[in-house]
């Protein structure tokens, strides 16, 4: 009967230098700018009236329409999301008592796009319905983008080259690596609102004209990814 296999031994690692097992420590990053993959814009739809019950089924009416509009694009608007929602009454003038003359109401509502052409079409279309702002664009990558693991690659390469000059320099080679981590920066690309400001829509189609086309240039992301690395090194003869 074969002996049951234990623990695996541990790997042997060197936690402190010697001089028969010198190391060296490095940093690398990856930098790099590529083009944003998804736009994101804040619709935000109002209704005003005297009378609460009004107020919210007019909000209500326009909320529907707005969504309809955005789910009419198909698969170019990729996520639809409700956000906040309030309706209030207005505070009264002073000098006239608590009596409530006015309620507003407002829902804010977050799109995702993907295609940006679709994206010039939308932004005026929904910027000139009664009551309806639009906030944006925020250029994007997708969560699973391969340019974050690209750029982690450029990061690695980055260290094991300058580790190998480090090396070089002393007349030796690299031996084993030791450690990689990475070195705490947040993950990479842009997040939200962060980098530039937001656009603010507002647009009116001609009279009898053609819907409008609004010419949207995507800003590219930058990407950035950065490690630490540690070596051992073959003893250098000094």
């Amino acid at each position: 009967m074969p002996p049951i296999p234990g623990p695996e031994e541990p790997a042997v690692t060197h936690a402190h230098p010697t001089p028969q097992a010198p190391q060296v420590t490095v940093r690398g990053e990856g930098r790099l700018e590529v083009d944003p993959e998804l736009a994101r814009i804040r619709l935000t739809v109002s209704a005003r009236g005297a009378d609460r019950a009004a107020v919210l089924a007019e909000l209500t009416r326009r909320n529907a329409e707005v969504l309809e509009l955005l789910r009419a694009r198909g698969p170019a608007v990729g996520r639809v999301e409700t956000g906040s929602f309030s309706i209030a009454p207005e505070q009264p003038r002073r000098g006239r008592g608590e009596q409530v003359r006015a309620y507003r109401g407002r829902v804010g509502i977050d799109a995702e796009l993907t295609d940006f052409t679709v994206l010039g079409e939308l932004v005026p279309e929904l910027a000139d319905r009664d009551r309806t702002e639009v906030d944006g664009p925020w250029w994007e990558l997708r969560p699973d983008s391969e340019a974050y693991a690209q750029a982690r690659r450029l990061a690695v390469a980055e260290a094991v080259q300058r580790a190998r000059a480090y090396a070089e320099a002393l007349g030796t080679s690299l031996g084993s690596l030791l450690e990689l981590s990475d070195a705490g920066l947040p993950e990479p690309g842009m997040p939200r609102g962060g980098g530039f400001a937001p656009v603010m829509a507002g647009y009116a189609s001609e009279e009898g004209g053609a819907a409008l086309s609004l010419d949207l240039e995507p800003q590219r992301r930058t990407v950035t990814a950065e490690v630490v690395a540690r070596f051992t090194m073959l003893p250098p003869a000094l």
